[in-house]
């Protein structure tokens, strides 16, 4: 049996995906960066490009002015007009958001409420709101489907919500309820693994291979772990869960069943609370924590100290378990950190493992309120990244 023909179209569909992946994660590329990036020769990243224009994945753009002798190369870019959908459902708002293949998010609409949504709702009003989106859906060019990043739990087989608790979800068929919803293709996973992926691609975990991410938000605190460059995500997509390790065998009994979980001692309520404030987004924080800090304020900064503390001791179990070169802060625990970023540097240094934490960096998420927009298109973008041909 003759399978070289076999054998040459998997090798192009494999070229089709590394460089369309290259300029989506990359960003606009010369092709001659391209070649060079691949390995390839010339006229075959010409002919990958030509043909991935042609599938209305990337455009090509005329160079800027340079220097360099010759004709300089066509530079590549990820087509926009290729979006994505994310959909984040919170205890009190479900977020949609429209992302192109380029990385930008075009909208991000959130929906308030007050109440804490069933999964039924949350898909109903997640249906709605994208409803009212076709006006923007209209440039598109493709809608490749939903991402949706949920604050608990996710069944990565087939998308069941096994339990999200602050949500009051368990076992609940999320990502089939909106596919049927909306007739689009839907996958869902764990927030802070989303986060965690968005911040390794295009924030401040560019580069590094082994990150941990921690988030924390009204709903809590999530945590998302690269090793290698690839999210750990455990036999059923359940991994990371560190919001919920031990930091206090003497604190009070997490909503989980157990005593004393970061997310009990480390909190968004405890920390607004010291500075008399409901609600506040992280502008709003970090400005209140500085003001309060700066007035000498001993109630917030006893708080501070203590929510540093036993971070510190999540960081310190983190650093000797996964020694990783980068943890990430984002959410309140961006701002917890900016606030005094070389105290929790040295309490983590202090306690953990010299030789695991010898070159362990500590940087606030630099995505903001589009992490998880990013993080779940990435989640709907990946059949389309691996396989740009089918």
């Amino acid at each position: 049996m003759n399978t070289t023909g076999t054998n040459l179209d998997t090798v192009r569909r494999n070229n089709l995906a590394t460089v369309l992946g290259l300029v989506h994660r990359g960003g606009p590329a010369a092709r001659s960066s391209l070649t060079h990036a691949t390995g390839l020769n010339r006229s075959t990243v010409g002919a990958l490009v030509a043909e991935l224009v042609e599938l209305g994945l990337v455009t090509e753009r005329e160079p800027g002015t340079s220097n360099r002798v010759g004709r300089p190369s066509p530079v590549v870019v990820a087509d926009g007009r290729v979006v994505a959908l994310a959909v984040n459902p919170e205890i009190d708002a479900v977020t949609v958001g429209v992302v192109g293949l380029d990385g930008a998010v075009h909208r991000r609409v959130r929906f308030p409420l007050d109440h804490v949504p069933g999964a039924e709702e949350a898909a109903a009003v997640a249906a709605a709101v994208i409803d009212g989106l076709r006006p923007d859906l209209s440039a598109a060019s493709r809608v490749v489907g939903i991402g949706v990043a949920v604050p608990g739990l996710v069944r990565e087989g087939d998308g069941v919500v096994r339990l999200a608790p602050h949500l009051e979800w368990r076992d609940e068929p999320f990502a089939s309820e909106l596919a049927a919803a909306t007739g689009l293709t839907v996958s869902a996973a764990n927030d802070a693994n989303l986060g965690a992926n968005a911040e390794r691609l295009f924030g401040a975990g560019r580069g590094a291979s082994d990150l941990v991410y921690l988030n924390g938000g009204a709903s809590g605190i999530g945590a998302g772990v690269i090793v290698g460059g690839v999210s750990l995500t455990g036999v059923s997509g359940y991994a990371g869960e560190l919001g919920h390790t031990l930091v206090n065998s003497n604190g009070v009994r997490c909503h989980c069943g157990a005593i004393g979980c970061l997310e009990t001692e480390v909190s968004q309520r405890a920390l607004l609370a010291a500075i008399g404030l409901e609600a506040a987004d992280s502008e709003e924080l970090d400005r209140a924590l500085a003001a309060a800090v700066a007035a000498g304020d001993a109630r917030v900064g006893a708080e501070i100290e203590r929510q540093l503390g036993f971070l510190a001791i999540a960081l310190r179990n983190a650093t000797n378990v996964f020694n990783p070169e980068l943890v990430v802060l984002g959410g309140f625990l961006g701002s917890l950190f900016a606030v005094a970023p070389e105290r929790l540097a040295a309490l983590v240094a202090e306690q953990a493992m010299a030789a695991s934490g010898e070159h362990l960096r500590i940087a606030r998420a630099e995505l903001g309120a589009n992490i998880l927009m990013i993080g779940a298109a990435e989640l709907a973008f990946a059949p389309l990244l691996a396989a740009p041909a089918d």
